[in-house]
């Protein structure tokens, strides 16, 4: 009997039981400052990251960990962070090497911390709005932007400056999908983090429409089962609400062109960064 490439590769991928292959958000930095998170099951020292305990990806759209992570702990520290303020998140395996998953969307939701500190907040209850989404580079389909946390970099995302001053959560999603060409087999990574946003001199614009978690995505969705993942994804639709039109503004602006249009990497060479989507 013949099997396809791909076939192949997902068949590899899917036998592979190693933690390397599995991970969570080592650290955010807020305009520079790293605030470092800990290492699920291995510590609690103050952060602004809410803890996960076990490093495995949440499965299913519709599980309650899809909001903040497997069982995550709200954090003792509320970070401060601006309007405009640049927000680097760095991803580690789950023997805190470099991230060990390149195929699949990340993207960064905000939600009000209700009229409590976010020190004090269930995520459960929280309302999100996008203001982030990273696909494929548009020059070069055949590689995710999660590539760059593939290759020991972070990733950058902007506080939009049309924000209202308080406390919010920044939610961090990667959803891996080496596995997602059946139902079920996305691999979802979210990760939540506390700040506190200072006073805003200008605008302000409130979100036109939040989201629950678990709530806004289907297994289901285009962008989560994607039946021809190792194929060159033609329009690749992202899960979840469109950016919001905090992001947008007043003026009409886009949000961040660097999701759609930078110039990307060259594909990978490392048959398990172009194939089966993470490191054995």
């Amino acid at each position: 009997m013949k099997y396809s490439t791909n076939f192949f590769f997902a068949l590899v991928a899917s036998l592979i039981p190693s933690i390397s292959a599995h991970g969570f958000l080592a650290s955010i930095a807020i305009d520079g400052k790293v605030y470092q998170g800990n290492i699920p099951n291995q510590g609690n020292s103050p952060s602004p990251i809410r803890v996960i305990d076990d490093i495995t990806p949440v499965k299913g759209a519709m599980n309650r960990d899809v909001n903040c992570g497997k069982n995550a702990l709200i954090a003792a520290v509320v970070a401060p962070a601006n309007p405009g303020s640049e927000l680097s998140f760095d991803w580690h395996s789950g023997e805190n090497t470099i991230w060990p998953h390149n195929i699949g969307p990340m993207m960064t939701y905000m939600a009000v911390c209700g009229n409590t500190t976010c020190d004090k907040f269930d995520a459960i209850n929280a309302e999100w709005f996008k203001i982030d989404e990273a696909g494929q580079f548009a020059n070069n389909l055949s590689v995710w932007h999660q590539q760059d946390l593939f290759e020991g970099k972070s990733v950058n995302v902007t506080i939009p400056q049309d924000i209202a001053p308080g406390d919010y959560l920044v939610r961090h999603e990667i959803i891996a999908l080496h596995l997602g060409n059946e139902p079920g087999g996305a691999e979802f990574y979210p990760s939540c983090s506390q700040i506190r946003i200072a006073s805003n001199n200008g605008t302000v614009v409130q979100p036109n429409a939040t989201v629950s978690l678990p709530g806004a995505y289907s297994d289901t969705d285009p962008g989560i089962f994607v039946p021809t993942i190792f194929n060159p994804v033609q329009n690749y639709q992202f899960p979840g609400p469109a950016v919001s039109n905090v992001v947008i503004g007043v003026n009409g602006t886009s949000p961040n062109a660097t999701n759609s249009t930078p110039a990307g990497p060259m594909v990978s060479s490392t048959p398990q960064a172009s194939c089966t989507g993470h490191r054995p």
